[in-house]
């Protein structure tokens, strides 16, 4: 009976160690390596077409982009300097973002960050380092230092939101300047 009890132990940690006896030279199985951030490609001189049920919502241009599969779905970080233009309803150009670089997660958002310009068709200019504009509710945040110039107004203040027209805005901890004509 001992023998037998033995027997099947060496058979089962033949079968555990891969058939040769050696425990040592086994690897370990990779932990988390599901979830480990890959790149899956990679592109150069990229247009990024944003749409929602058909219908543009936003253009993407960057110098290089590589798309990653993370935890979160699959990302595409583009650098080397970003244009994103939107779109309104009717397909009308009506913002457009440049920055650095820009991260596009799988619903559609937009993270932009390193030197952020938003211009609108109505001559208003908000500088930041970073912003998000927002594929569910087409709203643009940031929670960093940022700087609205709108015709002859200054504002300056700590993280805003709008809609991505730029027409309606908040922004928060705020100070100003305006020029006054006599």
């Amino acid at each position: 009976m001992r023998r037998a009890i033995v027997l099947i132990l060496l058979v089962l940690l033949n079968v555990v160690s891969g058939c040769n006896g050696n425990l040592k030279d086994r690897r370990p199985a990779a932990k988390g390596a599901v979830f480990r951030e890959n790149l899956v490609q990679e592109s150069w001189v990229v247009k990024v077409v944003l749409t929602e049920s058909g219908v543009h919502r936003g253009v993407l241009q960057a110098a290089h982009e590589a798309e990653y599969r993370t935890k979160r779905g699959s990302e595409h970080r583009l650098d080397g300097g970003i244009k994103l233009t939107l779109f309104d309803i009717n397909g009308g150009s009506t913002t457009t973002i440049t920055a650095q670089k820009a991260v596009i997660l799988d619903n559609q958002d937009v993270e932009a960050m390193g030197h952020v310009i938003i211009n609108s068709n109505d001559g208003t200019v908000i500088t930041t380092e970073y912003v998000k504009r927002s594929a569910k509710d087409k709203m643009i945040r940031s929670d960093r230092a940022v700087t609205i110039t709108r015709q002859e107004r200054i504002i300056r203040g700590e993280g805003f939101e709008s809609d991505q027209a730029l027409k309606k805005y908040r922004i928060f901890r705020g100070s100003g300047e305006a020029f006054i004509n006599q």
